[in-house]
């Protein structure tokens, strides 16, 4: 049987299913639109969508590191409320997330949904996706996802209150011993709770720098209008290399810091020479959860309002 537009459109206005799901469905049943809607509701597509509207900006980061420390990844999968985040079900949901996506060659989030869940090939991981939104009851999101590999050291991880934050840190090394691995954790714990932008400053995007120096610039103009060039430009370099300070990892003062001065690039340094390695802290990732997400204010008493005068 044909399937025409309009019976598409009739089943997702019945289903509030996507589009695609919906010609799918009529597809898999030959039009038979009852079974259609069985179809999507076995598959938890009709109920996902209803709930697609719904903020989800709660939930969990996942790390995953390889047996070998060579592999790892950091997932994001995000659920509406902390409860759900806290279910037993939905991290264990999570973990397979994160185990699809060490062996993902998904260059982004959409590509990803749509290659075959490793635990049941049959179906995308977009369906499951779907499939844990009916049954668990709330809206969520795979919202993104990174690999690290490291094949000249190892990788170390670091998870905080419960999946709040994850860190990965790519650690290039010719000694791996349980102080290198302790310094690695200890720069991962670092990540974590100071929240830097970049590795050194040889990630920084010199059109930020050039950004800054202008800001800086007029700022400092401003405080001192009658200040030379030179002056005011020792003031502007002096306010950047601070600045660089705060948002570079390696140039952070390293927080276990016994002078509270030691840099974090000299703490890694000073457990390189001590035994006798060569070790460079290549990268890090760190997710946070809800990042970025803004999340809705819900007004009960403006809620209960609008309900009482019909609205």
């Amino acid at each position: 049987m044909a399937i025409t537009a309009a019976m598409v459109k009739e089943l997702r206005e019945m289903s509030g299913a996507g589009m695609m799901d919906c010609k799918k469905a009529l597809t898999a049943t030959d039009g038979d639109m009852d079974k259609a809607i069985e179809f999507l509701r076995e598959k938890g597509l009709a109920t996902a969508q209803k709930k697609a509207g719904r903020i989800a900006a709660e939930g969990i980061v996942m790390v995953k590191v390889s047996e070998d420390g060579k592999k790892a990844v950091a997932v994001e999968v995000n659920a509406e409320t902390d409860f759900v985040a806290k279910n037993e079900k939905f991290q264990g949901y999570v973990a397979q997330v994160a185990e699809q996506a060490m062996d993902t060659t998904a260059a982004d989030v959409e590509a990803f949904l749509a290659e075959p869940w490793k635990f049941n090939t049959e179906e995308t991981v977009a369906e499951e996706l779907a499939h844990q939104i009916a049954t668990i009851g709330e809206n969520m999101n795979i919202r993104r996802f990174q690999q690290v590999k490291e094949d000249n050291g190892f990788i170390a991880s670091y998870t905080h209150m419960g999946g709040k934050i994850g860190v990965l840190v790519d650690v290039e090394t010719d000694v791996i011993n349980d102080a290198v691995r302790e310094m690695a954790k200890n720069v991962a714990m670092q990540a974590a709770a100071l929240k830097p932008l970049y590795t050194n400053e040889s990630e920084v995007d010199p059109s930020y720098i050039e950004h800054e120096k202008e800001i800086l610039t007029a700022a400092a103009k401003n405080e001192k209008p009658d200040a030379n060039d030179k002056i005011i430009t020792g003031m502007v370099m002096g306010r950047i290399k601070k600045e660089l300070k705060e948002i570079c990892l390696m140039d952070q003062v390293y927080v276990k810091a016994e002078d509270g001065k030691q840099s974090v690039s000299k703490y890694v340094e000073e457990v390189a020479k001590a035994n006798s390695a060569k070790i460079v802290i290549k990268g890090f990732v760190r997710f946070e959860t809800g990042e970025g997400i803004e999340k809705k204010e819900e007004n009960f008493a403006e809620e209960v309002a609008k309900q009482m005068a019909g609205n």
